[in-house]
C-alpha cells in the first residue's frame, strides 16, 4: 500500500516532506489538504491509529484556527465536536499528514519520518 500524503502545496513545511520522502524513496500518494480535506470517518480513523491526542491534528497556528479562537473553545468541545470542525476545514488540519497503514504522522519532523525507511 502507498502511503497518502495530505500536504498544502504553498507550504514549505510540506515542500521539505515532500521532498524526504522522495529522496527516501517513499512510495505514496499525493492529496491537498484543502481541497479534498479529510472527512470524519478517515479522520476518526487516523487519530486512533496515531495515538495522539486530537489537538495535535489542529494546524494551532494557521489563520482559521486564530480566527475561530479555538484555544479557548477546543478545551470545552467534545472529542466528536472537535473531528467535526477538523473535517469541516482543511485549513483547520495540520499539515502535512502522512497516513501508512500502521501508522500516522502529523507534521514534519525528520527524525520522526526515519520510522519509514
Amino acid at each position: 500500500m502507498k502511503a497518502l500524503f495530505l500536504q498544502y502545496p504553498a507550504c514549505s513545511t510540506c515542500r521539505k516532506a515532500q521532498k524526504w520522502l522522495n529522496d527516501n524513496n517513499i512510495n505514496y500518494v499525493s492529496r491537498p489538504i484543502i481541497e479534498e480535506h479529510p472527512n470524519v470517518e478517515e479522520l476518526r480513523t487516523w487519530i486512533t491509529r496515531s495515538g495522539l491526542p486530537i489537538k495535535r491534528f489542529f494546524n494551532t497556528s494557521g489563520l482559521v484556527y486564530k480566527e475561530l479562537q479555538l484555544k479557548d473553545k477546543l478545551p470545552f468541545m467534545t472529542d466528536e465536536e472537535q473531528i467535526a470542525l477538523l473535517a469541516s476545514n482543511g485549513k483547520l488540519v495540520k499539515r502535512p499528514l502522512l497516513v501508512t497503514e500502521d501508522r500516522v504522522l502529523v507534521g514534519f519532523k525528520p527524525e520522526e519520518w526515519e520510522i519509514l525507511k
